[in-house]
Formats: C-alpha cells, sequence, structure tokens
C-alpha cells in the first residue's frame, strides 16, 4: 500500500506566530510518499512487519534500549492513606539500579484512588517534578538539574518553594482519581537531565562501560529512549503494587514526553493504551511534511533526543525509511489516542492527524477502527475508536478538556 502525504484540506495556519524560516502554508508542505506499511494479514504484520519497523526506529530514529541493564530495586520510601482529603492514597518509591549505583534513581509519585480496589493507573513523567504536579505541600521537593524557567520560578536550574503545584492544571489529579484511575509519575529529569551534556550526569553514562566518556554512535539510544525505559521500570513496579490493576496501565506524555510516550508504549506492550498530546516533530507529527517543526530544526536544538544518525534526515525527510505513521501502526491492536491543539501548528496538527488516520489500515487488519474520517475534524471534536483523535481549542498545553477525552478513551475501551 503506497500512501501520499495529503488530503484535501480546508485548516489554515494563519493563527501561527511566524517564525523565519519556517513554513505555516499547507500548499508549501511538499508531497513526499510515505514509506509502504507494506500491510499483508494480522499475523504477518504481528510475525514479521511489525519486528522490522520497530528495529528501522531503533537504528534510525530513538536507538535501541539496552536489554542487559539489571534489575530495578523498588524501595516504598512513605504512604499515606489520606491524601487529598482522604480521596487517595499516595505512596512515594524510590527505583533504583543495584548494578549501577551511578544513576541516582528516581522518585515516582503514585496516587490511588480510595474507592477503588485495584485501579487501572495512568503512567507519564512530569517536566517540573513530582511537587509540581501536586498541590500537597508535603510532598518533597526535587532536588536536580531542571531546565531555567522564569516563568516556573526555576533558579540556577533548581526548584524552588514557588515551583509547587506549578503543573497541576496539567495533572488534574482529583478529576483522574475520582474516575476511578491511580496516576503514577516520576520527574523525567531523574533519568537525564534535558541538555545536550546532561546524559553524562544520567542513566545513559551510568549504564555505559565508558560512562561520561562514551561516545554515541548509530543505533545506540538518545534521551527519549532512556525516559522511555523509565516509564517501563514503573510499570515494573505497579504489577507488584496491590492497590493497581496492573493489565490496565496507559502511558501518557506531553510535547517531548508525548514523544516519550509513543516510544515506551510502542515498546513495551504492557501498556495497554498509549496517549500521546501535542508531541508534534519526532513524535505523531509526519516528517515529511515540512510544516511548523522539521528534522532540521528538532535535530539542531535537541540532537540529545535521538540516535545520532536521525540529524542525517535534516532537509531529508524523503530519504528516512520510516515515518511517524509507521509509528502509530505500531502499537496496534492497542488503543491510542492523538491529540492536538488548535493553536500550536508549530506541532502541525494536521501532520498528527494524518499519522492516526494512515496507520488505520494496520489496526483494519486486527478488525479494528482507527480514524475513518477523511480529514481533520472540526475543533472540539474527537473523531476514530482504537485509534483516537482531537484538536482542543487553545496552545500547546494539557488541559481539562484533554483529560476528559483520555479518561472517555480509556474507561470505553477498557469496559470491553
Amino acid at each position: 500500500m503506497r500512501t501520499t502525504l495529503f488530503l484535501l484540506l480546508a485548516a489554515s495556519a494563519l493563527a501561527q506566530t511566524p517564525r523565519p524560516g519556517v513554513n505555516y502554508d499547507e500548499a508549501k508542505v511538499g508531497n513526499d510518499p510515505l514509506p509502504d506499511l507494506k500491510l499483508t494479514t494480522a499475523d504477518d504484520w504481528t510475525q514479521k512487519r511489525r519486528p522490522e519497523i520497530l528495529k528501522l526506529f531503533e537504528d534510525h530514529v530513538y536507538g535501541k534500549t539496552p536489554a542487559d541493564i539489571g534489575t530495578p530495586k523498588f524501595e516504598v520510601t512513605a504512604t499515606k492513606t489520606d491524601a487529598l482529603g482522604g480521596l487517595a492514597t499516595r505512596k512515594f518509591i524510590h527505583i533504583s539500579l543495584p548494578n549501577h549505583p551511578a544513576w541516582a534513581g528516581m522518585d515516582v509519585m503514585l496516587y490511588t484512588p480510595n474507592a477503588v480496589k485495584a485501579a487501572p493507573c495512568i503512567v507519564g513523567f512530569s517536566f517540573g517534578g513530582n511537587h509540581a504536579v501536586s498541590t500537597e505541600t508535603d510532598v518533597p521537593l526535587s532536588t536536580r538539574w531542571m531546565r531555567e524557567s522564569k516563568d516556573k520560578n526555576i533558579v540556577d536550574h533548581r526548584a524552588t518553594e514557588a515551583t509547587r503545584g506549578t503543573e497541576s492544571s496539567r495533572w488534574p489529579l482529583e478529576m483522574i482519581l475520582k474516575r476511578g484511575f491511580a496516576v503514577a509519575t516520576a520527574y523525567y529529569g531523574d533519568i537525564e537531565p534535558d541538555n545536550a551534556n546532561g546524559w553524562k550526569e544520567g542513566l545513559r553514562a551510568a549504564v555505559s562501560k565508558d560512562g561520561a566518556n562514551t561516545v554515541w554512535k548509530d543505533g545506540e539510544w538518545g534521551a527519549i529512549g532512556a525516559w522511555s525505559w523509565g516509564l517501563s521500570r514503573i510499570a515494573d513496579y505497579l504489577q507488584t503494587d496491590p492497590l493497581i490493576d496492573g493489565k490496565h496501565l496507559a502511558v501518557f506524555g506531553h510535547s517531548r514526553l508525548g514523544k516519550t510516550s509513543l516510544w515506551a508504549g510502542v515498546q513495551d506492550e504492557r501498556f495497554g493504551i498509549v496517549i500521546s498530546n501535542d508531541s508534534g516533530e519526532g513524535g505523531a507529527a509526519l516528517m515529511r511534511r515540512d510544516f511548523g517543526e522539521t528534522t532540521a530544526i528538532i535535530t539542531k536544538a535537541f540532537p540529545h533526543w535521538f540516535t545520532p544518525n536521525y540529524s542525517s534526515y535534516a532537509g531529508n525527510a524523503a530519504a528516512c525509511p520510516v515515518d511517524m505513521h509507521m509509528l502509530i501502526a505500531l502499537a496496534a491492536p492497542r488503543p491510542i489516542y492523538i491529540a492536538s491543539a488548535a493553536e500550536d501548528h508549530w506541532a502541525d496538527q494536521t501532520g498528527e492527524f494524518l499519522s492516526g488516520k494512515f496507520a488505520s489500515p494496520v489496526y483494519a487488519l486486527f478488525g479494528k477502527r482507527g480514524i475513518v474520517v477523511d480529514a481533520p475534524p472540526a475543533i472540539d471534536t474527537p473523531v476514530g475508536d482504537f485509534i483516537g483523535y482531537h484538536n482542543r481549542t487553545g496552545k500547546h498545553d494539557v488541559t481539562d478538556y484533554d483529560w476528559t477525552q483520555y479518561l472517555n478513551f480509556a474507561a470505553r475501551h477498557w469496559a470491553k
């Protein structure tokens, strides 16, 4: 099956603030054909084609996660049974690698609804730390390196007391818990600080034989691969907690962490639902579309996120053997949700929609409906079945509207 990039689209990008050298004109996105999914049967996809495509993403985009890092250790460091006014039980779990003590480990914050015996769980990383996600003042303040931000009160790359609750709007804990879902989160910088040399202080250096002197080769993992590994270690712990239904885990992420949730979700099938919020270039958006952020832009700004040779496709996306509809397809037949925001043209909303649309034939092999509409839907109008999509009013963010769709999506599919 040979798929071309484009449908007849009415969407325009007039609301986008122009950036020099960046295209926001649908008439100029190009028309390179997408790589062929080579569909035959569900068995052939599962046994042959899917492993081939997964390896292509390892070799050319994210790098391969090492298989011999070691067994993680879990230590529950604190439990509070009357969290959020009695709504939930809150635990902190420290995850470490005894075989690699140079890695400081990560601190997971788990909220479980007290009204549910064993709850399904949403798993995802935060940008600002556990104390930024929760409004509870007894949540320990992260001491790890953070990206400088005056708006979020990060000073000298460290959190301050003023950073408490600054991500709580992106993590509406009470809404999620009242719907019967648990939440497991940690600071992504616990795995690896998000800067070009952050790996030297993080997991990748700690588990590499050459440590901070490692020279990364094509096909070796970048930061997205390391962060994805961390999400799977949270899943490891959740399998052991009696307050969690370990057969019903969803992985969620926003922006660069949306890229991370996609990569974690396609690698680790214990995540029964995969959710990508405004993940854009290097995530759900088709790389062959020259619209908003491109491969050239992202690999120049954030080369540490990817395997080294991904940058070779800067300005030459057509040479890459994969595109992101193939990433979405790797989740099949598990449900996957892709979300965009109407003012977030940098992330290419149409490119995100098209990835879901063009991944849908793989779901059809399994008798599952993906996205069957032919063009992007109206704003605030969710579409799709096993592949869900919406384009929400607003900017690059996570809102209650987004969470309402995700929780409805999970409840619907897990009720089947």
